[in-house]
């Protein structure tokens, strides 16, 4: 079955969401960002979301996941909790 592991940032708005990830590609830490201004309980440990399989998230995060470049940041991505910045960390098939 297929899995992953992927960390994310979750926001109130698109433009804060660009705007940390304008950050993130200029060298800044996503781990450091996610302490500071992550609305998820995640936040706590930098993202990280551990390692999850399809249909564990919401459609709209799932989808990212499982189909984007490994260690790349996705996103905005909006769910019904906000905007989300996602990297996947790794993937298996």
């Amino acid at each position: 079955m297929a899995s992953a592991t992927a960390r994310h940032i979750l926001v109130d708005t698109e433009a804060q969401c660009l705007e940390l990830k304008s950050r993130i590609e200029a060298g800044e830490d996503f781990a450091a960002i996610a302490k500071q201004y992550s609305s998820c309980p995640s936040r706590n440990q930098g993202g990280d979301l551990g390692r999850f399989g399809p249909g564990q998230m919401v459609k709209e995060f799932d989808k990212v996941v499982f189909s984007a470049e490994p260690n790349t940041v996705q996103g905005p991505v909006r769910t019904q909790f906000g905007y989300h910045l996602l990297e996947v960390t790794s993937r298996t098939a």
